[in-house]
């Protein structure tokens, strides 16, 4: 039987922090509580790990690093990666049930995205954990030199709420693969999909110490753990406002940092596009995940022929999204994760109607009763009137809002469509291949999306440009954030060199 928890047991939850392969409360003794957002309800009290539970966990981190783990050979820890991505796939309808509890996205996204997507990536550093190799180099003279490519060490690994256990596995999937040890902190908002997925990892057998999860507060667990001395790597995925704050905390100590932070992508429509597909491109761009979803499409460049049009079958189609229980497999949107970030939508939507943007649809939260009446819900929302400087389209609502703006002149779409802080993705939908390829290429993004949106893969690298952060998650790109090279030199001549030795 496994011990991981089924979302059907009403009763809060009760979870202590993963330090050493040990479950143990926080030094303070001190717990928080975290609401199901689709009714307010208590789902978990969890223990709140502050700078001494992290000083623990960063030393568990260090002995296993330098102990059994250093000692594996990397079949085994592929073999160990493995049998965890079995695990997952063995409980994913129960760990489903739990995200969606949990972040308050629907049963179906949780079910047939993001479970999948969360064995895939474990899968597929599985494979890559034999294949992280050195290289030879052909240097000048009787020397042979070649590289060691090792793993940095204890890393600090800060995840966000809108893809609780995904993110987890982008993060840890690499760094284990690669050989290093991690501190996982989990989003206080969304920290039971990440004690569960403790439990799997001490089910699949991995040595004491290498993955420990100390779910707390940004300002005190993640903020000591980005200035931990004894931290050799920091990755972040989050706002851009806490990644800058991460970033001068590791800076203290020169630890090396990788960012996935904030966006506002532009995601344009020609007047040639599919109009179907391009409606169905842009609802998914947006309202995947209620808005939640740092590569949203939420600056919407409709050309200016089509505006009427692709702006109507929009709205026709937002007005028809089912928002409700999260647990019903009919439901298209879920609540916001917390009341936090339901008031941070609503107070854009006021800002967005001083600069003089119309509501075409939503702006608002729907009415719903019984037990979901106190649940963190927002309408499907479309802007127009929207030119690209208002706040609206530059700042990250991180919501189910988008503005649509209208452009005619393809130079100046560029310009706008670059005209913001951020850099992590771009969606493109023409029939004009020439055209599509040209806007990839100019566009300064991480991730350009052509006649589709928000596609993901385990292979396939992802991250962004400018204020958008740096490094890049998934793919082999994921293992140069966790592995460093060492350069060896060896003489063959058996000589004495340089002057020194005559």
């Amino acid at each position: 039987m496994s011990s991981v928890q089924t979302a059907e047991d009403n009763n809060p939850r009760k979870y202590q922090l993963l330090i050493d392969g040990q479950w143990v409360d926080a030094e303070s003794g001190k717990t928080f509580t975290t609401p199901n957002p689709a009714t307010g309800e208590t789902l978990a009290e969890v223990a709140e790990a502050d700078k001494a539970d992290i000083d623990k966990a960063v030393a568990a981190a260090r002995r296993a690093y330098e102990g059994k783990w250093s000692k594996l050979s990397a079949r085994d820890r592929g073999r160990l990666l493995y049998k965890l991505s079995q695990l997952l796939e063995e409980h994913s309808a129960e760990l489903a049930a739990i995200e969606t509890a949990d972040n308050g996205k629907p049963i179906k996204e949780s079910s047939y995205v993001d479970l999948p997507q969360v064995v895939e990536n474990f899968e597929y550093f599985a494979g890559w954990a034999t294949k992280i190799e050195g290289e030879t180099i052909p240097v000048p003279g009787r020397m042979f030199n070649y590289t060691l490519r090792e793993p940095i060490g204890v890393c600090g690994q800060i995840i966000p709420w809108n893809f609780p256990l995904l993110m987890a596995a982008w993060k840890l999937a690499p760094a284990l693969a690669a050989g290093n040890t991690v501190v996982l902190k989990p989003a206080e908002q969304t920290p039971v999909g990440a004690m569960e997925l403790g439990k799997l990892i001490l089910e699949a057998g991995f040595p004491e110490g290498v993955v420990n999860i100390v779910p707390g507060y940004g300002e005190t667990a993640g903020a000591s753990l980005a200035a931990h001395p004894g931290i050799d790597k920091v990755a972040f995925t989050g706002s851009t406002e806490v990644g800058k704050l991460i970033a001068k905390a590791a800076a203290e100590n020169l630890t090396k940092v990788s960012l996935e932070l904030g966006g506002k992508a532009p995601n344009i429509v020609f007047a040639d596009s599919d109009l179907d597909q391009a409606v169905a491109g842009a609802m998914m761009g947006i309202f995947y995940n209620q808005g939640q979803v740092c590569c949203a499409g939420s600056r919407l460049f409709v050309e200016e022929k089509v505006k009427d049009e692709f702006v109507s079958r929009l709205s026709e189609k937002a007005d028809k999204i089912a928002v409700g229980d999260p647990m019903n497999k009919a439901t298209q949107m879920g609540p916001q994760v917390s009341e936090e970030q339901l008031n941070r939508i609503k107070g854009y939507v006021d800002i967005a109607k001083s600069e003089g943007a119309t509501v075409i649809t939503g702006g608002e939260s729907p009415k719903l009763d019984g037990e979901f009446q106190n649940g963190y819900f927002f309408r499907p929302t479309i802007f127009g009137d929207v030119k690209n400087k208002m706040r609206v389209a530059q700042e990250e609502i991180f919501g189910p809002v988008v503005s649509v703006i209208s452009f005619t002149d393809e130079d100046d779409l560029i310009k706008q469509a670059n005209d913001t802080i951020y850099g992590l993705s771009a969606g493109i939908w023409t029939r004009d291949i020439t055209r599509a390829h040209r806007f990839a290429k100019e566009i300064k993004a991480g991730v350009v999306w052509i006649n589709t949106y928000n596609m993901f893969n385990a292979a396939s690298p992802f991250g962004g440009y400018k204020q958008s952060g740096y490094g890049r998650e998934m793919g082999r790109h994921a293992l140069d954030l966790y592995t460093q090279i060492k350069s060896v030199w060896v003489d063959l001549s058996g000589r004495p060199i340089g002057w020194f030795g005559k």
